[in-house]
This record gives C-alpha cells, sequence and structure tokens, in this order.
C-alpha cells in the first residue's frame, strides 16, 4: 500500500494512517494514567489525534511527553552475538541507543516499519563477516554507512519515502564487514499473505 503524501508549499505531510492515531492515542491515555496529563488536556489531545490526518499533526500531541510515555523501557545497548544464526528484531521490538552486532556466516534483520522509536539516533557497531546485515526501512528512517570499513563487501541502500519526509530515525552503520553485505530498504509493497483454505 503505497503512502498518500500532500504538501502547501512546504514538505510534503505523510498521511497518517488508523494504527498511527491508535497508537498515539495509546501514548495519551498512558501519560495521563502517570499524571503527565490532566483529564480535560487527555480529552482534546486524543479528540485531535482522532480527527489528525497527517504525522506531523500526531507529533506535536505527543512532543512535551517524554520518551512516548508508555512504551517499554529503552536500552542504552544492546547486544547480539551469533555465529551460523539468524537474528530478526520486528514489529514492537524498541529500538535502542546503540547495537553492537558480532556476527560470523549469519544474517541480522532489524525491521523499523512496525518498531517502537522514541529517541533519533541508534549507533549500530558491526564486527560482521559472511553474512548481511538487512534494514528494513519506513518513511522517515535514513541509514549512513559512511563510517563503515568494508572488504570484499557490498552496501546497498534505497531510501524509503519522499527526500522532504522529515527525519525520524537516524540509522549510524560503523565497524567492519567482510564477505558480507549491508541492505538498506523499505518494507516490500504488494505483499498480503492468504489465509488458509478451511
Amino acid at each position: 500500500m503505497s503512502a498518500e503524501l500532500v504538501g502547501t508549499g512546504g514538505s510534503p505531510a505523510l498521511r497518517a494512517s488508523h494504527a498511527d492515531r491508535d497508537h498515539v492515542v495509546d501514548v495519551l491515555t498512558a501519560a495521563a494514567g502517570d499524571g503527565r496529563l490532566t483529564a480535560e488536556e487527555l480529552d482534546e489531545r486524543v479528540e485531535a489525534a482522532l480527527s489528525a490526518r497527517t504525522l506531523e499533526e500526531l507529533a506535536a500531541l505527543t512532543v512535551d511527553l517524554p520518551e512516548a510515555a508508555g512504551a517499554p523501557p529503552v536500552k542504552d545497548v544492546v547486544r547480539i552475538e551469533q555465529k551460523g544464526g539468524s537474528t530478526t528484531r520486528g514489529e514492537g521490538w524498541v529500538v535502542p541507543r546503540r547495537m553492537a552486532i558480532e556476527s560470523a556466516w549469519g544474517d541480522v534483520t532489524l525491521d523499523f516499519t512496525r518498531a517502537v522509536i522514541t529517541h533519533e539516533t541508534l549507533r549500530i557497531d558491526l564486527d560482521m563477516s559472511g553474512g548481511t546485515l538487512r534494514l528494513v526501512t519506513r518513511p522517515g528512517v535514513v541509514v549512513d554507512t559512511d563510517s563503515l570499513v568494508i572488504g570484499y563487501a557490498k552496501i546497498k541502500t534505497r531510501p524509503a519515502g519522499d527526500p522532504g519526509t522529515p527525519v525520524v530515525l537516524r540509522v549510524e552503520v560503523g565497524g567492519r564487514l567482510s564477505y558480507g553485505r549491508v541492505v538498506a530498504r523499505p518494507a516490500r509493497r504488494g505483499f498480503v499473505r492468504k489465509a488458509p483454505t478451511p
């Protein structure tokens, strides 16, 4: 499903989905439960969230709430160490501030399409040989591999969304990669899993 972009002379505004609105309502409700919002503020913001058309409008409703109230706790460092295996972080995972990935002859997939993002930067310290680091992005997630040292390796990046989309997360990949690949791409479109036939 393609994202609809609208603009009024400035940067295009990415349209909000029902899931985006529901997530903001959950964050607001949790913030009120923690005493960060009064009942009146909660009512006003929930009403605004349910009628919001863009992600920018939704972001304005939670900008004064620390670290996305109600979200799971954010770890400073997450370590992945593996040999000959594969690791995936998928829907609902909480993006840390830093990741240390040590992998030999295995793949690591970090899917940001439904990840919980609570800060602006993720730094990845990579030590990988003979595998693939796969970064599945969404509009607003950008990948920087300028400080990655490669040997007999390949880097392939394809941005997600429009160039004018505001950056919500910058993924900085550093360290070493040999005999492997880094692939950063948007989620594939049009794939729908069919329900099994009874």
